[in-house]
Parts: C-alpha cells; structure tokens; sequence
C-alpha cells in the first residue's frame, strides 16, 4: 500500500525561450544575400493535470524540483528552433495550489483539469523578421524569454460526498470496511488510522456515493493536537457528515460529550462545517444492547431533529437504514458543498500594451507587460538591437511619457532589470 501525502512543496521552472539567430543567404555568386535567420522555439510550460483514481501526493514526497527544457534557438536559412517540451505532473482530484504567500492559484478538482502553473519564455525572433525597407540587412535578432519560475504548495482535499467523524476507536473505520470495498488497518487502539480511506457505497436501488473516514480528531484538533488536524481539511468537501458515537463506551467516554466535542472541533476549525447536514450514528449496539443511555442520546438527537440511528458495524445492525437515509440526504443537498476554494485574482487588469511612469525616489519607474518584454529580450551587447530598442521605445510613446511626467536629461529610468541615464533619442 503507498504511503497517504496529502501536501507537498515543490519547485517549478518552465522553459526559457531559444535565442533568434543572425544569419544571412550565402550562395555561390550571391556573396549578399538577404537576412535568413529563424525564429527560435518557446520553452516548455510546467502543467498539473488531474488524474482520476490517484489519491495521493506522493510522487512529490521524494522528487520536488521540476525544470522544463527551453526552446531551441532560430538557425539559418529561415529554420525554426523546435517548442521546448510541456511537463504534465499528475496530481489527484482536489488538490489545490497556493505560492509562498498562501494565496489560492487553482483548485484542481475534475478529472482532465489542467492549470498552468510555470508558463515557457517566448523565443526571440531571428534578423529575418526585423527587414523592411529601410533596413534591409539588420545584424541583430532578439534573445529568448525568461520563463517563469516559483515554488508552490500542492494541498489535497479529498473529493468526498460523506466523511465519517468520531473520536479515536468510535468504529470508523469498521463501518467504511463494512460498507465500502475499502479495506484500512482495523484495531482496538486508539489512532490505529493514520490515513483518511475512501470507500465507494453502493445501494441496491443504484445510487450511490462516495464516503471518507476522516482520522484522528480528539478535543483540540483544530489547534493542531493529535493527528485531527492533518486531516480535518479533508472533512472541507463532503457534503453530509455521519458522526460516530461509541454506545459501549468502553473507554469510559461519554458519547454526548464526545458528540459536543468533536462538533465544536469542526466549527472551530471551520464555522461552515457547523452547517453541514449531519446524520449521528450509535455504533456498537452488538455489546450495548438496548438501554437508558441508548434511549438517552436518541431523545437528545431528537430534540434537536438531528437524524439518529443505532448502529454495529462490526455486525451490520441497522446500517443500511443508515446508509439509505444519507443518500436521501445527498439527494436533496447539492453535492458541490464541496466548494472550490476561493481563487486569488492573477490576471493582469491591465491591456499588455499599457505602459505607466511613477516616481519612486530619484528614480523613474516605467512599467508595461510588452515593453518589459521587449527590454528583457534585447541583446544589450548587440549596438543595433539597441538602437532597435530606442527607437520602439520612442514610437511607442516611451519618451514622450516620460517628458510628461517631468523627466529630465540625465535622470535616472528603470525599465524591468534595465536602469540607464535619460537622453531624448
């Protein structure tokens, strides 16, 4: 059995973009041909596509660093260089990607889902796509864009209809066992249950629905003790909660306290889960029997029209009535409780072609997502391409924002990485 990771921080760099190339048409008799350099290849992207049936985040447990290859560069004769290669990494349904910051990228939740997580450069076009008229043999071509790169965290929340709840030892896992072709380490100890399990129940009338034994919440577990809080994401997306009460009481717990508890647990770590339809199941009937505390806590459900039934899923007592009633309960709740979470905002409001000057102290700050592209593909050690880069700047309105704003000769502009000296071309 592989082991349960259900979150992972990983390093991901799409690739960069090739370089274009100079070149020029050499024939025999033709000693000056026209510019033939080829355009080079875009890098690879980085891309998490979900895969059904994978439960698990454990190919990034031991492998956290991902590179796409780049772009190859232009070549003569008009070739182009080759798109570097995507990186598809395969995560389960319900994972969802957050940056450093904390901030939601995507939530991965259907089966063919794809986000792009670390898009590939653009390759730099070669001298043959700067002719025109005017400059008919141009000696510079541009270099290839550098890819994105960030490290993430990936987060699986189990995609479940219905999670089971309970303190250590309550029968959780038995009755998954029972109900479901599952089959998780069952003991008589606490915390035997170190990984959630996923089941698929079946009814005889063809329904069904997916159920989730959520292990390890005691009083506390929101504020990380035991195992409760490892795992108490994964009780975020189920629809219907069926909580598990110990009648035996063995251990010498009381079952409506344990009931308060673990109640108080799920609001504390999640106020919307104190909303969640609940069905409370009293397992153990096998060694209880029928008696005043029974009787107790079925006049206590009642009260409060909470859905209660004695259960022993060690034996089978009572449970398919169980299992009936949480399928009416799907049937009229919209399965999609299981909320996306909320994705924080990443496109740019603003049009490409925009470009904004600030003052941020004695420097200028020009900012624009096409002219810093444009900068960061210049080849600086090539004068033409500087020339080039100046005289784009100048067309599109660079300059003449600057001298708007108050810039003077000599001061200092930074555009991106670059930072040079104010002169009016």
């Amino acid at each position: 059995m592989s082991a349960f990771i259900d979150e992972a921080r990983i390093f991901v760099k799409a690739g960069d973009g090739g370089n274009g190339v100079v070149s020029f048409f050499r024939a025999k008799y033709i000693p000056k041909g026209g510019p033939d350099g080829g355009d080079a290849g875009r890098g690879g992207s980085v891309v998490l596509e979900v895969i059904e049936g994978m439960r698990t985040l454990m190919d990034f447990h031991y492998h956290r660093q991902f590179k796409a290859k780049r772009g190859q560069h232009g070549q003569g004769s008009n070739k182009s260089g080759a798109n570097g290669d995507d990186i598809i990494l395969k995560v389960p349904p319900g994972t969802v990607v957050k940056d450093d910051d904390g901030n939601v990228l995507s939530d991965l939740t259907e089966p063919g889902e794809r986000y792009v997580v670390a898009r590939g450069g653009l390759g730099g076009r070669g001298n043959a796509r700067f002719a025109t008229p005017t400059r008919r043999s141009p000696s510079f071509a541009e270099k290839g864009e550098p890819a994105e790169e960030r490290w993430i965290t990936l987060e699986l929340k189990l995609l479940a209809d219905v999670g089971l709840v309970g303190f250590p030892n309550v029968g959780k896992s038995t009755l998954i066992s029972r109900i479901s072709s599952a089959k998780p380490k069952i003991a008589g100890y606490p915390f035997t249950t170190l990984i959630p399990n996923l089941g698929v129940v079946g009814l005889p009338d063809g329904r069904s629905f997916i159920a989730a034994d959520i292990p390890g919440i005691i009083e506390g577990a929101h504020a990380g003790k035991g195992l409760g809080y490892e795992f108490l994401r994964h009780v975020e997306r189920t629809a219907v909660i069926i909580h598990i009460l110990d009648m035996a009481a063995l251990e010498g717990r009381d079952p409506l306290e344990d009931y308060e508890a673990i109640n108080r647990e799920l609001a504390l770590y999640n106020p919307e889960l104190a909303a969640r339809p609940q069905v409370v199941a009293g397992n153990k009937l096998d060694i209880l029997g029928e008696d005043e505390k029974l009787r107790q806590v079925r006049d206590y459900m009642a009260e409060r029209e909470i859905p209660f039934f004695g259960i022993s899923a060690a034996v089978g007592t009572g449970v398919d009535r169980l299992l009936y009633a949480v399928a009416d309960i799907l049937d009229k709740v919209e399965r999609e409780t299981v909320k996306k979470e909320k994705v924080a905002v990443t496109i740019e409001e603003h049009d490409p072609a925009e470009i904004t000057v600030s003052r941020e102290n004695d420097v200028w700050v020009v900012k624009g997502i096409d002219l810093e592209r444009m900068v960061i593909m210049t080849d600086f050690e090539n004068e033409y391409a500087v020339i080039y880069l100046q005289q784009r700047m100048k067309s599109i309105g660079v300059e003449d924002k600057l001298i708007a704003a108050g810039a003077n000769e000599g001061d200092t502009v930074s555009i991106g990485a670059m930072v040079f000296e104010f002169y009016p071309f």
